[in-house]
């Protein structure tokens, strides 16, 4: 089975760059994936799922978890302000805190739910226009303002640019990490998460690896 496969890698690419056996966890993304798909992941004892959107998972994910318990689920997709509520209820990380008004609104339904899922701060190591995420310039000022409004950062996480050497990327999300004092680093996804394992990540982000190609149609 793929997840096999890709767990097998993963173990193989921690004793290769010395990384204590299990140091990385293995988010199956199951974003716009038939159920059968999931449920078959599922089955086969994996527990821990990324999704890009709150409604989707929504959908499926209730149920799901009633089936198999112990299940931990991240978002890894934008989130709307408008969602945060729903999406702090759903989750159990959200690893796409990217701007002040999300970051206030957290913190204010924090306080009301008496819960908060793990945060982590999405970069934009490529500063491309396109694509969400603080800037590196701007990581170490977001990072302190949410810490000041009693937010708890757990980690970060980016997307590299699809034409350039994956590497550059996770080791500057890593330097920004080590230097804000933040443990945990998601990134890497089914065509380079070994690179990603070797530069620190604790998470990698496999999806289409596991599951087959998504059907978007």
């Amino acid at each position: 089975m793929p997840l096999a496969d890709i767990l097998d890698r993963i173990r193989a690419e921690e004793a290769r760059v010395g990384r204590a056996p299990g140091s990385v966890q293995l988010i199956a993304v199951s974003k716009v994936q038939p159920l059968e798909r999931v449920v078959a992941v599922l089955e086969a004892g994996h527990r821990l799922f990324g999704e890009n959107k709150v409604q989707e998972a929504a959908g499926k994910w209730p149920a799901l978890r009633e089936r198999f318990p112990g299940v931990t689920l991240h978002l890894i997709g934008p989130l709307q302000t408008n969602k945060a509520r729903q999406a702090m209820e759903l989750f159990d990380a959200i690893e796409t805190i990217d701007r002040p008004k999300l970051a206030r609104t957290i913190a204010r339904l924090k306080d009301e739910l008496g819960h908060c899922p793990k945060l982590y701060v999405q970069v934009n190591t490529g500063e491309e226009e396109q694509k969400a995420g603080v800037l590196p310039a701007e990581a170490d000022g977001f990072i302190a303002e949410c810490r000041g409004l009693g937010l708890e950062i757990a980690g970060l996480m980016c997307i590299p640019p699809v034409d350039e050497a994956p590497a550059l990327h996770f080791a500057l999300l890593a330097k920004i990490a080590a230097r804000n004092g933040i443990g945990e680093l998601s990134m890497g996804m089914s065509s380079d998460f070994e690179t990603a394992i070797a530069q620190g990540a604790t998470h990698v982000r496999v999806g289409s690896a596991i599951f087959g190609e998504r059907d978007y149609g």
